[in-house]
C-alpha cells in the first residue's frame, strides 16, 4: 500500500508541475512572443531560397512532449471533434491532464481515509470520466440548441433567396444575425466558401463539426438543387416546416413518456432509499450484506438487475422520431 501511495505522489507532482508550466505559458502569451521572434528573425532578402511550411499542424496540447505523445493516438481526433461540438477552446491534452490530475488525486485523498482498493479504484475512476462527462453534457446541450435554431435559420436564408438574394447571402445573414452556435457553425462555412472551397465540399464539412440529423437534410437538399435545379427557397421552408412537426411530436411524445420515465426513476430509487433508511434504523442487519460474501454477491446481482432493468425502461420510453 505504502509503495502505491509513493507512486501516486510522484505521478501526482509531476502532473501538477505540469499544470503550473502549461498555466505559465497561457499567462505569457507565447504565441504572441513566437511570431515576434520569427518576424524579427526574417531577413529582408533571399525569400525565394526560404522553404516555408504551410501544412496545418494539429495540436493536440500545449505541452510539447505531451502533444508528440498524444498525437501518436487516433482516438485524440475524436476528441478534438467532440471538444470542437461542444464548442470548448481548450485543447484536448488540458482536460486529459485534468483527468489523470483528479483521478490521482482522488485515489491519493482516499488513501488517506480507507484503505479499501476497491472505493479507492471507484472513486479515481468517477473523477477521471468527470471531465469528459462535462464535455458530453455540454456537447449536447450545444447540439439540441442548434436543432432548435435550424428551422429559424432555414427560414432567414429561404427569405432571402426570395428577395433575390445569393445563397451566401443567407448564410451571411444566419451568421451576423444568430447566436452561437448556428451563428458560429454557418460563420465557418462561409469563411470556407470565401476561402475558395466549393459550396458542395464547404456545406458537407458542416455536418462533420455539428452533430444533428437534421442537418442533413439541409445539406444534401442544397447540393441536390445546385446540381439538378430546383426552387431551393421553397424546398427550405418544406424542411423547416418538417423539422417543426417532429419536435412537435417529440413533445408529445415527451409528455406521453412521462409516466414511464417516473417510475423507473421511483424503481431504481426505492432499493436505494430503503437500504440507507435500514442502515440508519438497524445497521447490523444491513451490514451482513457487505460483509459476508455470499451478502457481496446477492449485491452485485441485484446491481447487475437493475441495470439491465434500466436498459430496457430506457428502450420502452425512448421513441426516436
Amino acid at each position: 500500500m505504502e509503495i502505491l501511495i509513493g507512486i501516486a505522489i510522484f505521478i501526482l507532482i509531476v502532473l501538477l508541475i505540469e499544470a503550473f508550466y502549461f498555466a505559465f505559458r497561457t499567462m505569457r502569451n507565447p504565441e504572441r512572443m513566437a511570431v515576434r521572434k520569427r518576424l524579427s528573425a526574417l531577413p529582408t532578402s533571399g525569400y525565394e531560397s526560404e522553404s516555408i511550411d504551410i501544412t496545418r499542424k494539429r495540436l493536440i496540447s500545449e505541452v510539447p512532449w505531451l502533444n508528440r505523445v498524444l498525437l501518436i493516438f487516433h482516438w485524440t481526433d475524436d476528441l478534438r471533434r467532440l471538444l470542437a461540438q461542444a464548442g470548448i477552446q481548450r485543447p484536448p491534452g488540458f482536460f486529459i491532464l485534468l483527468s489523470l490530475l483528479l483521478g490521482l488525486g482522488g485515489f491519493l485523498i482516499g488513501s488517506l481515509i480507507t484503505g479499501n482498493y476497491l472505493y479507492l479504484i471507484l472513486v479515481a475512476a468517477f473523477l477521471v470520466v468527470l471531465p469528459f462527462f462535462y464535455i458530453y453534457s455540454k456537447k449536447k446541450r450545444r447540439m439540441q440548441k442548434f436543432e432548435r435554431q435550424l428551422p429559424d435559420a432555414m427560414e432567414l436564408i429561404a427569405r432571402a433567396l426570395k428577395a433575390g438574394h445569393a445563397f451566401s447571402s443567407g448564410l451571411k445573414m444566419v451568421a451576423d444575425e444568430f447566436e452561437d452556435p448556428i451563428g458560429t457553425e454557418f460563420g465557418k462555412t462561409l469563411s470556407e466558401i470565401n476561402l475558395g472551397v466549393s459550396v458542395a465540399d464547404a456545406l458537407k464539412n458542416l455536418p462533420n463539426r455539428v452533430d444533428c440529423p437534421d442537418l442533413s437534410f439541409f445539406v444534401i437538399s442544397v447540393i441536390l438543387q445546385r446540381e439538378t435545379g430546383g426552387n431551393l427557397a421553397e424546398i427550405l421552408e418544406n424542411i423547416a416546416r418538417l423539422v417543426r412537426e417532429r419536435f412537435r411530436l417529440q413533445g408529445q411524445i415527451r409528455v406521453l413518456s412521462a409516466e414511464g420515465r417516473l417510475s423507473a426513476i421511483v424503481l431504481i430509487g426505492i432499493p436505494f432509499l430503503v437500504a440507507f433508511a435500514i442502515s440508519i434504523i438497524n445497521p447490523e442487519y444491513i451490514r451482513t450484506l457487505i460483509t459476508d460474501p455470499f451478502g457481496k454477491i446477492m449485491v452485485f446481482f441485484a446491481l447487475l438487475m437493475m441495470a439491465m432493468g434500466i436498459l430496457v425502461m430506457r428502450r420502452m420510453v425512448k421513441v426516436e422520431v
